[in-house]
Formats: C-alpha cells, structure tokens, sequence
C-alpha cells in the first residue's frame, strides 16, 4: 500500500474511507479527483452504487446546504427511499 504524504506538510495522511484520505492540515486526497482543501461544508459519506454486476460502497462528497430561519430537526413523514 502506498503512504500519502500531505503535499502541504509533509505529515503522513490517515484513511477515512478507501480512496478518502485526510492531513490535520485541512488538505484532503480523493482517488480520481486528486488533492484538494477541505471546507467546512463539506461532509464525506459512503454511497451503495453498481459496478457491473456487483453494488459497491464508493466514497463520496457533499454539502451541507444551510437556510436561514431553517431548523435541522426533519420534519415527520418527509423521509423518502
């Protein structure tokens, strides 16, 4: 396995998920997208796609949309599959 080296300080990068890696820093490295800055919007989360034949967790990015006057409580009965 290859060890990430933060481009930014040189500290060793811990695994979150496979392909998402993270320095304290705030850089952050993705497989196929590269190095990039964290923001604090951002949320990191494991999605169920197909890859061919087979259903695979592949990591992916987010962001927290934020409306003012807006509770974070759900609502009942707005959940959907």
């Amino acid at each position: 396995m290859s060890e990430k080296r933060c481009p930014n300080c040189g500290r060793r990068m811990k695994q979150q998920f496979i392909g998402l890696r993270h320095c304290k820093c705030g850089i952050s490295w993705k497989k196929h997208q590269g190095y990039f800055i964290r923001t604090p919007d951002m949320v990191f989360a494991l999605e169920r796609r197909w890859v061919g034949n087979k259903r695979k967790q592949v990591s992916v990015i987010r962001y927290k949309t934020e409306i003012p006057g807006n509770s974070a409580k759900p609502t009942q009965g707005s959940l959907t599959k």
